[in-house]
């Protein structure tokens, strides 16, 4: 459980159980679980003295060793389509990034998991920070909830810093938070978890939760993608999808395969037949991603005109594949360019 700075627990990002224990451990009614639950995760408060139907007497003793827990963001750059980037600051004083995304008819917001990354993909700002600490419970759903659009939010995405299955539990418990009908009773269909494919993570998260899953996939060949993502060596793609292809997977849950274009690294005509054939037998989707540079790397996106060619030439295969809208190119929207930013204002 997290603490702040003067020492009290959090309440908020606590799972129903958790409740119950300090509802039991406080010797109050089991019901009181269920009234606290309500104002951390149904009703748009902040303190624990806001919670009315306690009495006077339990609000002060929780507040003696609880805070409700909530963190509000320390920046925020908007761009000209509407995107937002809100930028967090860690209970180890490192930074995180969510973005909001508005549409016409929904809104998504990409919340991230860990401060940094461990896994190294050359492609990813995050992972050229370095691994700086996993987000907590509290830390990942005080993204969604400490937004001034977080009525507005219809879809999240784990998508943002850090490798969500590198830091499992806490994302897990997350979900589950999100999902009870204790909690925010979203539908996991609304919800995607996105991963480089940790074999044993994955298959625990396929096991334990109907979110979607998308893998980050970017080449089909074992030697192209070492190069572009180290975890290769240790988690073949070709058993990462065969692990999918076994799972008992819900019957609205969606697989889908998140794929950068690089200009001549991974988008020919030999591509789209490997990708052909290590899909086969997947019901699935993949996205196609432009490529925006970002300092330190070599690789380069693809022409437009490519893209569109890539796209119908899968589609033309049977493989679903759309072309993601690229959106906050004006504020840097790819994850970790806004916190690499900050973390150079402080080492300055």
């Amino acid at each position: 459980m997290k603490q702040d700075l003067k020492g009290k627990k959090n309440l908020y990002g606590l799972a129903f159980s958790e409740l119950a224990s300090i509802v039991k451990d406080e010797g109050l009614p089991a019901f009181t679980a269920k009234q606290i639950a309500d104002w951390l995760y149904k009703k748009e408060i902040s303190s624990i003295s806001e919670m009315t139907n306690l009495s006077l007497k339990v609000r002060e003793n929780l507040s003696e060793k609880y805070e409700f827990g909530l963190t509000p963001f320390t920046k925020v750059d908007v761009s000209s389509d509407g995107t937002k980037k809100y930028l967090f600051t860690t209970s180890n004083n490192k930074f995180v990034e969510a973005a909001y995304i508005p549409e016409t008819e929904r809104a998504t917001l990409c919340v991230s998991t860990q401060a940094g990354c461990k896994m190294g993909c050359l492609f990813c700002m995050t992972g050229k920070q370095g691994f700086q600490g996993h987000l907590s419970t509290n830390e990942i759903l005080n993204q969604f909830r400490s937004i001034p659009e977080f009525q507005t939010i219809s879809n999240l995405v784990y998508m943002g810093m850090g490798e969500p299955f590198d830091n499992l539990d806490n994302v897990l418990s997350s979900l589950e938070i999100l999902t009870s009908e204790w909690g925010y009773a979203w539908s996991p269909k609304r919800i995607t978890v996105s991963s480089i494919g940790i074999i044993p993570s994955m298959i625990t998260f396929l096991e334990k939760s109907n979110c979607n899953l998308a893998i980050s996939l970017h080449n089909p060949f074992d030697d192209e993608r070492c190069q572009l993502m180290p975890i290769q060596n240790v988690y073949p793609i070709q058993e990462v999808i065969a692990e999918i292809k076994r799972a008992d997977l819900g019957r609205q849950q969606r697989i889908s395969f998140e794929y950068i274009m690089f200009d001549g690294v991974n988008d020919t005509d030999r591509h789209v037949k490997a990708l052909v054939k290590l899909l086969s037998g997947l019901k699935c989707r993949i996205n196609l991603i432009r490529f925006h540079s970002i300092p330190l790397t070599p690789l380069k996106g693809t022409p437009e005109a490519r893209i569109v060619k890539f796209r119908d030439a899968l589609t033309s295969k049977g493989v679903f594949t759309t072309i993601r809208a690229s959106r906050g190119q004006d504020i840097q929207a790819a994850c970790g360019l806004l916190s690499t930013k900050e973390m150079g204002k402080n080492n300055s």
